[in-house]
This record gives structure tokens, C-alpha cells and sequence, in this order.
């Protein structure tokens, strides 16, 4: 199981309910997934215990006042971040496109974390519990695979060695 390092703060979240309402408030993102509840902290300083089967998206946001949405749910051409490109079907209809970590382990969770196609937008990240999805799907593998291992030695083609490097010996 892969141990995520702790948030020390709580962040700006826009929780939104399956039943479209939307409520904003402060969350400590370190257990995320973990529990059946979320502890939300309201702008008004009280504690609100909210069921994660009751949640659509959870919106990491920069400001309250901003919509948290995002203006653009697809993106436009290929992206650019590295991980795999997703399309996410929620169960009344609506999708989704975004990019998640290239990790199966952060994909077996009970929710997905995607960056969302509105880079400049007020959602920074946004996190949709497994409840709330039929369907996803990945489009593509978006950036540079990182090789493990040892790399390929270049075949010996007799040219004389520069500034005193020696050849290896077989």
C-alpha cells in the first residue's frame, strides 16, 4: 500500500453533492478515500461530517468567491502533463476530462484525483469518490515513460577515445 506523505493543512474545498448543492469549507487531504466520511471545517468554524456516497467532486480551489467548476470539462488538444488522460462518466450522465497519476496503486483507491483541463481556472485538483462514477476511461499515456534499469551500452565501433577515456574491457 503506498503511504502518502501527511498534509499539514487543511485546504480550500468546494464539496459537491450528488444532489447538485454545494458546500465550501476546509479539508485535510491526507485521508481522502480512506474513510466512509469526510470532516469538513465550514468557513463559519463548524465541523460538518459529510458521507462520501453522498459526494460527486470534491474541488480543490484557490479562492471561495471564484466558480469552482471549470470553465472547460475537455480538453481542447492533446495535454501536456505527464500521467494518463482520462475521461470520467458520473452516474447522472455528465463526463469529465482530466489527467491522473500514471500509478495503478493511486487508481485502486475508492476515489480518483485528476488535474482538470482548466489549468488557469480556480480548481487546482479535484477529487471524485468511486461512488460517484460508472464509467472510466483512459484516453492516453501523456509524457515521458521513466525507464528502470540499466541503460543500453553503445556498440564498441573502434573510434579512438577523447581526453583520456579508456575503453572497457569485455
Amino acid at each position: 500500500m503506498k503511504i502518502r506523505p501527511s498534509a499539514s493543512t487543511n485546504k480550500k474545498v468546494v464539496v459537491q453533492l450528488l444532489g447538485q448543492r454545494a458546500v465550501k469549507g476546509y479539508l485535510s487531504p491526507s485521508r481522502l478515500g480512506e474513510a466512509q466520511k469526510i470532516d469538513l471545517l465550514t468557513p463559519e468554524g463548524e465541523h460538518k461530517e459529510i458521507e462520501l456516497a453522498e459526494v460527486k467532486c470534491i474541488y480543490f480551489v484557490r479562492e471561495f468567491q471564484e466558480p469552482f467548476e471549470p470553465e472547460r470539462k475537455a480538453f481542447l488538444s492533446r495535454p501536456k502533463l505527464d500521467g494518463l488522460w482520462v475521461r470520467l462518466r458520473f452516474r447522472d450522465g455528465e463526463t469529465m476530462e482530466g489527467i491522473v497519476a500514471n500509478d495503478l496503486l493511486e487508481l485502486l483507491n475508492s476515489g480518483v484525483q485528476l488535474t482538470p483541463p482548466d489549468l488557469h481556472g480556480n480548481s487546482l485538483r479535484v477529487f471524485i469518490p468511486r461512488t460517484a462514477l460508472s464509467e472510466l476511461r483512459v484516453l492516453g499515456v501523456v509524457g515521458a515513460a521513466k525507464r528502470v534499469g540499466t541503460p543500453a551500452k553503445a556498440p564498441d565501433t573502434g573510434q579512438a577515445r577523447l581526453f583520456g577515456e579508456e575503453k572497457e574491457q569485455a
